[in-house]
């Protein structure tokens, strides 16, 4: 048990770096495992559809601090997330697609991204990618939709704040991980898993000397 609790030595690091056809090697491996993997089970798609939010700053505080400025865009941010995950914007998904729960869409079947003035992209995974585009297109359509509502009633929003639905039809659709990322991974994981097999092996055979 000492070899397996002492400090590396140089000899450890010899060893590794002799090992350097093993690493090639292990890296071919590796990568096949990691496609495997990717082409067993693929992650699943994500689309992802673009509103404009402006809070239109100039108007909504022409005499204002950057501070005041600051917390107002935070404070009306959190707001339009509210609103993006609200019951009201599930139910208006739901109308077009019942195969999901409210907890489902809520719980990783959709995110929401860059959050701030400009273009929120509005995610959506699914195993289909035509799914997948039409959640992300009902999304950011209901969004837009129920805060126009609340702006034109009033109804706790900034009555500056604009949203346009930029991009809801025809989609990009890709695979939420992509293939390099878990040819990458497999790589690692194999390589890290071989360098402790050589020193394993090799402390088996140090061990067996000294006895």
């Amino acid at each position: 048990m000492k070899f397996l609790f002492s400090p590396p030595s140089i000899d450890d690091l010899a060893r590794l770096f002799k090992a350097w056809r093993y690493w090639s090697v292990g890296v071919l491996i590796g990568m096949l495992i990691g496609a495997a993997v990717y082409f067993i089970a693929p992650p699943p798609y994500r689309a992802h559809a673009t509103v404009l939010v402006d809070f239109n700053l100039e108007q909504a505080w022409p005499q204002n601090t950057d501070r005041e400025m600051f917390y107002y865009l935070e404070r009306e941010t959190r707001k339009l997330e509210e609103i993006a995950f609200s019951d009201m914007v599930m139910e208006m998904i739901m109308e077009n697609d019942r195969q999901n729960t409210v907890s489902e869409l809520r719980d990783g079947k959709l995110s929401l991204g860059q959050p701030a003035e400009g273009g929120w992209h509005f995610y959506a995974e699914d195993a289909d990618p035509q799914r997948a585009a039409a959640l992300a297109s009902t999304w950011a359509r209901a969004f837009s939709t129920q805060v126009t509502a609340r702006l034109a009633s009033a109804e706790g929003l900034n009555s500056f704040i604009e949203v346009t639905v930029t991009q809801a039809a025809s989609l990009p659709v890709e695979r939420s991980i992509s293939l390099s990322a878990y040819l990458f991974t497999g790589v690692i994981g194999f390589l890290a898993l071989a360098s402790i097999l050589v020193l394993f092996f090799d402390f088996g055979q140090r061990s067996v000397l000294k006895q």
